[in-house]
């Protein structure tokens, strides 16, 4: 069997490829060292309050590890922190503190440029199909799992 251009393996590949530009876009952008993963967990912490790490991993898409070594960076670098609940001192959240919040905000207004400079290539119209497709493929995977 021939391999034909517009197969699964070709848009896989081609996603795969934007994700990665984005990624690196985005890290020569901004130069503080935080990844997409641990501002999306400080963006859920900031909107939401502290939580459990395995509330995040299920709510962000993480792995129960990923989700430690997500947790355990963003403490080393000052911008989270553990607290115990004070009821049942086994339960323990993570927290966004103030330090998380200035970083977290900065990154947003950087994210909000990079943002604009990206999609000031597509229309408006283009910008809606790209939109709609993606929640359609998004959907459709998550009724797979």
């Amino acid at each position: 069997m021939r391999m034909e251009k517009g197969n699964i393996f070709s848009f896989i590949h081609t996603m795969e490829l934007l994700n990665n530009r984005l990624l690196i876009y985005w890290n020569q952008m901004f130069p503080k060292n935080i990844s997409i993963s641990q501002i999306l967990v400080l963006a859920e912490l900031w909107e939401k309050g502290p939580r459990k790490q395995s509330d995040l991993a299920t709510r962000l898409g993480f792995t129960p590890g990923a989700m430690t070594n997500i947790a355990n960076k963003l403490i080393e670098a000052g911008v989270a922190e553990r607290i115990s609940d004070e009821k049942d001192r086994r339960i323990v959240y993570l927290a966004i503190n103030q330090s998380g919040e200035d970083l977290l905000l900065e990154a947003m207004k950087m994210g909000q440029k990079m943002y604009l400079q990206l999609f000031q290539q597509l229309t408006k119209e283009e910008h809606k199909v790209l939109n709609s497709v993606y929640g359609k493929l998004l959907s459709f995977l998550e009724k797979q799992k």
